[in-house]
């Protein structure tokens, strides 16, 4: 195999690489060593933790309703992106197939609906969410997981239906036509060829409808008043809000907790992730 000549060029670009990974990984390594110190503060004289201990983690389980946040947090998640993927797929598939009245401005819609920042319709949410809570007995509304969890499915469908859209429009519509005129219907061709088609792309659609309720503070805030609804988000926040006492230890660890449903995701799906983002060509 021939050697790769180092030019400045190549010499310089690692560097910056190394520079930005350094800059990334830095906070991160900070905060993980910080949930092992036995000191309760953010600014220590060292890198490693001078007193090292598994503490923080055992008073943040047995202390603190943390699991109960975890549980919160992945059942809105993994629910309003089933959801979302049902609703955006087959949005997608009729958006891109389908000659219907009011495609056009249904699609124009979608677009100005991504225009206006989410924090313009908080007050809307709220009075929908309160509204709902009457009419289902409480049901789906103020304080209720399933309410946080329409709103979440409800939101990610304009951008998740544009994305799908442009990625069925790359599949090749003899390959449907040649199941039609081998009698397949309309639903047997969208569920048995066209649907796998979109792996990559619906992992793309996954991640981002989950990763947006994981990470949410300000909806979650805003709609849950019970402890034990917390999402992790909210409940972090809850660990240093105290006015004279603030748990960054535990803080700490219950972030590097948190984050290990989004590295995990992350890992086992990057290739489909990478695929999904930059693969648009015609597939056969």
């Amino acid at each position: 195999m021939e050697k790769q000549t180092l030019t400045p060029a190549i010499i310089i670009s690692h560097i910056v690489l190394i520079i930005m990974l350094i800059l990334v990984l830095f906070p991160a390594f900070w905060v993980l060593s910080t949930s092992f110190s036995g000191i309760n503060t953010l600014q220590t004289s060292s890198i490693l933790p001078a007193q090292f201990t598994f503490d923080n983690y055992v008073k943040l389980i047995k202390e603190t309703p943390f699991l109960t946040w975890m549980k919160n947090s992945l059942i809105i998640c993994v629910t309003s992106t089933v959801i979302a993927l049902f609703l955006t797929t087959t949005a997608g598939y009729a958006f891109s197939r389908f000659k219907f009245a009011g495609r056009r401005f249904g699609l124009m819609a979608m677009i100005i609906a991504q225009m206006f920042p989410g924090m313009m319709a908080m007050v809307a949410l709220f009075k929908l969410l309160n509204w709902l809570g009457f009419l289902t007995s409480g049901a789906i509304g103020l304080n209720t997981l399933s309410g946080l969890i329409l709103i979440y499915a409800g939101g990610s469908i304009p951008f998740n239906t544009w994305m799908l859209k442009g990625y069925i429009d790359s599949i090749p519509k003899s390959i449907e036509e040649s199941a039609y005129i081998d009698g397949a219907t309309k639903w047997q061709t969208f569920t048995q060829i066209v649907f796998p088609l979109l792996g990559p792309m619906l992992v793309v659609v996954a991640i981002f409808s989950f990763i947006l309720p994981y990470t949410d503070f300000l909806l979650p805030v805003i709609l849950l008043q019970d402890p034990e609804k917390y999402t992790v988000a909210v409940g972090l926040r809850s660990l240093v809000s105290g006015q004279f006492t603030k748990n960054w230890n535990m803080f700490t660890a219950a972030a590097t907790l948190g984050a290990i449903p989004i590295m995990v995701m992350f890992l086992s799906l990057q290739r489909f992730l990478v695929e999904g983002l930059t693969k648009g060509a015609v597939k056969g």
